[in-house]
């Protein structure tokens, strides 16, 4: 009788040490949170066998809640995404501008995927997440009108990209959560609303840059950036840095940027305004994309320093 209960109850144990070791590795498995330490640590450079490996991009859906239906963003990982499953990434929105479409940006067009390809591999810029959403508003694409990034009788972009659409991809990937580790930025009617878009939603971007831009908006001083700005928190504001550059050709937005970063160096927000030779065309956009996204790796690897520095 007493070897059928030692028996017992060296089974008993058996099962409740399995019992224990099993529900531990589902709870690893299961949760995609990283440790404490990674949420604000960058990713280390990118190893030559993965720089090796071109980089690609994708069409992604979502139903959107705000804009009533199904929404698309194109995506571009960055090279080792799959590698460390603890690993978090720095997060990129590029916004296309008039009778645009998620695409432009990572095709011909505006050849994203080579530029980031050449920042990568000269640590110009930490591997991040980049995205594209689609800003066009419930009238859809067209070449007679821009898109409209704000929240309005077409439907509630500003927060659609701003908000909804930051929630889907915390959601779906790997992304750093402070908002000193996530940029906006676009061209021409997107350079606006990149900033625009941000301006509305500080509390998800720190980094915000334009080209070809302009900064006054039909719609009204709410969302005409140079006006709107003044409005943000102070304590916002310190955290804000944005980057403008506009073609000397572009009369107009290269007086209006003038005009901006006077305001900006005003309210003593960290700004940066450059000039280049050209026009409002995809060869000035893409040739100087390289320009903004060393300045959103700069501020990258400045917020890590910060942060690393206050734990």
């Amino acid at each position: 009788m007493k070897y059928f209960q030692t028996q017992i109850l060296l089974l008993i144990s058996i099962l409740t040490l399995v019992s224990c070791n099993y529900s531990q590795n589902v709870q690893a498995k299961s949760s995609p949170v990283a440790p404490a330490t990674n949420l604000s640590m960058l990713p280390p450079q990118p190893s030559t066998s993965d720089l090796a490996i071109p980089l690609t991009y994708k069409i992604e859906t979502y139903n959107s809640q705000v804009m009533g239906g199904s929404r698309t963003y194109g995506i571009s990982l960055p090279p080792g995404y799959g590698k460390n499953s603890n690993q978090r990434y720095p997060v990129i929105f590029l916004l296309h501008g008039g009778h645009g479409s998620p695409k432009d940006w990572f095709e011909q067009k505006g050849g994203a995927l080579t530029t980031l390809q050449k920042l990568y591999a000269t640590g110009k810029l930490t591997p991040s997440i980049v995205i594209t959403p689609d800003g066009n508003d419930k009238r859809g694409s067209s070449p007679h009108w821009d898109p409209q990034y704000i929240d309005g009788p077409h439907g509630n972009v500003s927060t659609a990209i701003g908000s909804e659409l930051v929630k889907i991809i915390q959601k779906r990937y790997r992304t750093l959560p402070n908002p000193d580790f996530w940029a906006m930025g676009g061209l021409s009617s997107g350079g606006w609303g990149a900033i625009n878009v941000g301006l509305h939603n500080v509390n998800n971007f720190s980094i915000l840059f334009s080209h070809s831009g302009y900064f006054k908006d039909q719609s009204g001083p709410q969302n005409s950036p140079i006006i709107h700005i003044k409005n943000i928190p102070p304590q916002a504001q310190k955290r804000l840095r944005i980057y403008l550059d506009t073609g000397t050709s572009d009369i107009e937005e290269m007086e209006e940027a003038k005009q901006f970063t006077k305001v900006l160096s005003q309210l003593k927000i960290s700004n940066v305004f450059r000039e280049f030779p050209g026009g409002h065309t995809w060869n000035y956009w893409r040739e100087h994309l390289a320009d903004s996204l060393t300045f959103v790796g700069e501020q990258f690897r400045t917020a890590q320093t910060v942060h690393t520095a206050d734990n």
